[in-house]
């Protein structure tokens, strides 16, 4: 039987990614995989994320899947565009990393021990958004990179800030979570929708690579993913400003209950609105879609500058390194 082709990008998070998953595919079916790499626009670009519009990181995978170049796919789902083409399926979304975001101080401080004037460097408008809204009066610096290169501008010689904040998993997943100075807590720092999710993908045509890949899916992952990304869906035609969504599933008094946060920040951190909302998980999207009405309603519009380029809108698709 011929191996499975798994098409991945090429950086070192996304490869040990996509290692973690054909590793999970071979164990539980006993197919072969073998990982093929496809270079992105994102990894050819060196403009800030949140400029290079929605997809930037996948569109050439989802075009190598559509061509049957490679069978399947994973993504980093927070960099998923919320409209799935058609003929593409989301087989399974395996169980979630950490979600929350990471911060790495160059002397070992801890966000709320930085002193005012420290530079902080982060690739994400929505965590750019929440630390100004800290009121802490740091020097937020935007960074794009691989981890790595983000690392390497607060360890070692060549050292140039005082802090970076990345996200967890991805840290986690390249065993990197030893440099971690601080995890924290979504309370400060409200994660990206499906943030440390993974989203495996492959073509609708294919039945038996779907139910194959499907052993792969968590369904308490897969719930807290479909809220948050309902509430972005719902936001994103009239929300520019920073989104950031977290979901948990855990057991209630009568089943299980997934309990959704939600957020509209401005860039300057000067305005933000946050809400939470509960139901069960079998009304995941319904949840996410209310809770986005609910921040509208109380004027997350109003947020939104009107004159903000079109990158602005397209912030929460950038990768996780």
């Amino acid at each position: 039987m011929t191996a499975l082709r798994l098409g991945t990008r090429g950086s070192a998070l996304a490869m040990a990614q996509s290692r973690q998953i054909a590793d999970a595919v071979q164990a539980a079916t006993g197919r072969e995989v073998e990982l093929v790499e496809i270079v992105t626009a994102g990894d050819r670009s060196s403009a800030p994320v949140h400029r290079l519009g929605v997809g930037v990181f996948v569109s050439a995978l989802r075009d190598a899947l559509t061509l049957r170049e490679i069978d399947f796919a994973v993504h980093s789902y927070k960099d998923l565009p919320t409209a799935t083409p058609g003929g593409l399926h989301i087989a399974a979304v395996p169980p979630r990393e950490d979600p929350r975001d990471a911060l790495i101080t160059r002397d070992g401080r801890t966000l709320a021990e930085l002193p005012p004037g420290s530079t902080v460097g982060t690739g994400a408008l929505r965590r750019i958004a929440q630390l100004h809204a800290l009121g802490l009066q740091l020097t937020v610096v935007p960074i794009r990179g691989n981890v790595d290169t983000r690392l390497g501008r607060v360890l070692g010689p060549a050292a140039d800030l005082d802090a970076v904040v990345v996200a967890r998993a991805g840290l986690a997943r390249l065993g990197r979570a030893d440099q971690i100075t601080e995890t924290l807590d979504p309370m400060l720092m409200l994660p990206a929708p499906a943030q440390g999710a993974l989203a495996v993908e492959c073509r609708v045509d294919d039945p038996e690579l779907v139910e194959l890949l499907s052993v792969l899916d968590h369904a308490p992952t897969r719930a807290a993913v479909t809220a948050e990304r309902a509430l972005l869906a719902t936001l994103e035609a009239g929300c520019s400003a920073p989104v950031a969504a977290f979901a948990e599933v855990a057991e209630g008094d009568d089943g299980d209950e997934i309990y959704l946060r939600g957020a509209v920040i401005s860039p300057d951190g000067a305005r933000d609105i946050r809400l939470s909302r509960t139901g069960t998980p079998a009304d995941a999207a319904e949840i996410g879609k209310a809770l986005a009405a609910e921040l509208l309603d109380l004027g997350a519009d109003s947020i939104l500058d009107p004159h903000a380029d079109a990158g602005a809108r397209t912030q929460q698709f950038g990768s996780t390194e």
